[in-house]
């Protein structure tokens, strides 16, 4: 156990806000709390060790002012978490992750640096192949990997620590997977977010998600409830971190949830801390009723009034779970609908809502006073410019209280990465390149359309609806003026697109 003031370990959220966002990361893209982040740091608190954690982001710092703050720090480990807003945000923020690690070797040589996430998960072999800055790095979620390292010196024994990964006489080793947190474990091993570590008055929320709560933006505060995901969609990498081989299987769609009576004091928390504006992060809250009712009836009996939004499928979202949803403060509930053609939906979601009546489930849903937030994915590989054009058609005519519209990106830990580096598809020859908004940005090629045409049809399509006369009115009616006005002047912000910059200049 520790015997001296030097933190054990310095848990690090870097700042990549600009170079995924770019110019959206001044006042409209949201600053939402290291999730994982927070709760690593409380599993290795709860084990005895000294912890802290820094949030760049959240703070505003550049590299240079992360690394000398994190020299100031001068823990023993200096681990990166590295996630993002979203499960599949892992990728992108290795750009912001790798900059401010090279200067931390520069100003902290003696610091071990060890590497946690989803984009470190799906290729640990790769990560320390390519940036000798760090020491360690962990192969799934990283809990038990993460405490039973500062159980050793650091350098002797690794080979006993499951999950990790390491150089040994320039040799890259990958022990043996450790296992992930077990559900009946999750409130020992994995009891909350170390809020009172973290600058809670810096977080705020998206724009849109503000509407319903007076466009107050702040403060803001996001967890999980639950992690892992059943489903097994190709473009999605969420469950990476499930893994417990050494090789990815459809094994790791592994859910996982807290008890309610355990996560309702996250909620007790917030509400002393006068709290409202709330993200469920679980990558499907509404799924298993048992979980999801029970917390919502919870809240309900404390009279507590969230400004909640979380995410829910059209085929899980059921019309009886409503009103209860909605009293517990759920104001917004995110639909993965992905594409408005069936053929190009069925291909990617293993089938399992091609039936759904999606109209159909957005109205019962608004019927509830609930507003929606539709989530839509062009460059599918079925999709086709006819196809693409079908989805538009089909957000333009729903016209929900909010809209995001993503290219595909092969994410690394996702069935579509493998596919396509099997097949050659050109990816991302950087880590910003995996963010939907930033100047590098790489989608995939269809079968029928180059990656070029996918984003300049997704960019298209994102202010067409953004400045739809329809979508507007809906805005003014239903959240005030200041809602619609704050909508359009987010969308005099231009994203610059590097492949677009190729494609004109050709």
């Amino acid at each position: 156990m520790p015997t001296s003031n030097q933190p054990d370990i310095l848990f690090v959220q870097a700042n990549a806000a600009h170079r995924v966002y770019q110019d959206l990361s001044n006042v409209y893209s949201a600053i939402e709390p290291p999730i994982w982040g927070g709760m690593l740091t409380s599993h290795c608190l709860q084990q005895g060790y000294r912890a802290e954690i820094i949030d760049c982001e959240a703070l505003g710092l550049s590299d240079e002012q992360s690394a000398k703050q994190i020299a100031d720090i001068n823990a023993k480990v200096t681990c990166f978490v590295v996630y993002g807003q979203q499960p599949s945000a892992s990728s992108q923020n290795m750009e912001g992750a790798i900059s401010l690690a090279d200067l931390v070797r520069k100003h902290l040589p003696q610091t071990k640096i060890l590497f946690v996430g989803g984009h470190i998960a799906a290729l640990p072999r790769e990560v320390l192949e390519r940036h000798s800055a760090i020491d360690f790095v962990c192969q799934n979620e990283g809990v038990y990997t993460i405490s039973n390292l500062l159980k050793t010196n650091l350098k002797d024994k690794l080979d006993q620590v499951l999950g990790l990964g390491y150089r040994d006489n320039g040799q890259i080793v990958l022990n043996p997977p450790s296992p992930i947190v077990a559900k009946e474990n999750l409130p020992r091993d994995l009891p909350g977010i170390a809020w009172d570590k973290l600058p809670l008055k810096n977080y705020r929320t998206s724009l849109w998600h503000s509407y319903s709560n007076g466009t107050q933006r702040q403060p803001f505060a996001a967890l999980y409830t639950s992690l892992g995901c059943p489903m097994r969609c190709s473009f999605c990498m969420i469950n990476i971190i499930n893994r417990q081989e050494n090789e990815f299987s459809d094994g790791s769609a592994v859910f996982r949830y807290w008890d309610p009576e355990h996560i309702i004091k996250q909620f007790d928390f917030f509400a002393d801390q006068g709290i409202t504006n709330i993200k469920i992060a679980d990558e499907l809250f509404v799924l298993n009723a048992n979980h999801f009712m029970k917390l919502c009836q919870l809240i309900i009996a404390r009279g507590y009034k969230f400004n909640i939004w979380c995410y829910s499928r059209v085929d899980t979202v059921k019309e009886q779970f409503l009103e209860t949803l909605k009293k517990a403060g759920v104001n917004w509930l995110a639909l993965g609908i992905e594409s408005g053609n069936t053929r190009v939906r069925k291909d990617v979601t293993k089938g399992r809502f091609e039936d759904v009546d999606i109209r159909d489930v957005v109205k019962k849903i608004r019927a509830h006073d609930i507003n929606v937030i539709a989530n839509y994915i062009f460059g599918l590989p079925e999709d086709d410019i006819a196809s693409m054009q079908m989805t538009l058609d089909l957000a333009l005519e729903m016209n929900t209280e909010e809209s995001n519209f993503y290219s595909a990106m092969a994410y690394p830990g996702s069935p579509l990465h493998g596919q396509a580096r099997k097949a050659g598809w050109k990816l991302p020859d950087t880590y910003s390149g995996f963010s939907q908004h930033s100047y590098n940005a790489q989608p995939l090629p269809t079968k029928y359309l180059s990656a070029a045409q996918v984003l300049e049809f997704r960019d298209k399509a994102w202010m067409q609806y953004h400045t739809n006369p329809q979508y507007l009115a809906l805005l003014e009616k239903r959240f005030g003026k200041i809602a619609a006005d704050e909508t359009v002047r987010s969308t005099q912000i231009k994203l610059k697109r590097k492949i677009l910059e190729q494609k004109v200049s050709v």
